[in-house]
């Protein structure tokens, strides 16, 4: 299983529109990263975590030329922006492309991409997707590989995270149930949210999140949906626990 960083930055990615901050300045690649999502390729079966403003850009930079699904972890812009851009892998493959939500994520994007989900007069240039509801600890399969949605809470708001075999991937974080907890028992890999240093209502800062591994204990944790106001790379990665890891864009994992 190969885990690709496609992005690692918060809503607004690193460097911030306008903004002088110094972790926005920062000459090292680390510090730039593009909103959060990640491409597992799976036994050369390629699934995409969200489908963010900056997924173009982040397909083109690692020159990917397949995509077999799209798991969605909620529905905000950060997280759902670039689903238009799909339409290549569409006309590529000639078929639909399967996207598996949430039923208030999948009416979100019915919403907000409606000329897509048109059938009547349907602009011949939209991408075709075929859609599947999914819930939290419902198990799912994507070309006979086994998929464990599970419940996060985003403040208030019930998303998901996904379990692929030893490999987790949580983002948007706050808290967690104990039913997540027990689903995240004998991980490889666990990568989930660190905002910043202070805290936030609806993110783990870097307290949080590392409380989090500590109790999850997974052999290696990545942190991601990073702010540039949790510091420089180089700076925050050597306080970290020997185990625990500030990922960054185009980071590799071979698991």
């Amino acid at each position: 299983m190969i885990i690709h960083f496609l992005g690692t930055g918060t809503s607004q990615g690193i460097p911030v529109i306008g903004i002088k901050h110094p972790v926005c300045l920062s000459t090292n690649l680390k510090d730039k990263r593009l909103r959060s999502s990640i491409l597992i390729d799976w036994n050369n079966t390629k699934i995409l975590i969200d489908c963010g403003p900056d997924f173009r850009q982040q397909m083109l930079r690692i020159d990917n030329d397949a995509l077999d699904a799209i798991l969605f972890t909620h529905e905000h812009a950060d997280h759902t922006a670039g689903l238009d851009d799909i339409r290549p892998y569409c006309f590529m493959e000639s078929k639909a492309m399967p996207v598996y939500a949430q039923k208030r994520v999948v009416e979100s994007l019915i919403r907000r991409f409606d000329y897509i989900f048109e059938t009547t007069n349907r602009y011949p240039g939209a991408p075709s997707i075929e859609i599947h509801e999914i819930e939290a600890y419902k198990d799912f399969s994507v070309n006979n590989k086994v998929i464990k949605p599970l419940l996060v809470n985003h403040g208030s708001l019930p998303i998901l995270g996904y379990r692929f075999e030893n490999f987790a991937y949580l983002t948007d974080v706050k808290t967690l149930d104990e039913a997540t907890y027990k689903q995240l028992e004998n991980l490889d890999v666990l990568v989930i949210n660190a905002l910043r240093i202070q805290e936030h209502p609806t993110h783990n800062n870097l307290t949080e999140a590392l409380e989090h591994i500590s109790k999850i204990k997974p052999k290696k944790a990545y942190l991601t949906h990073i702010g540039f106001q949790l510091g420089f790379h180089d700076e925050i990665e050597n306080i970290l626990p020997e185990n625990v890891f500030l990922a960054y864009d185009q980071l590799i994992l071979d698991i």
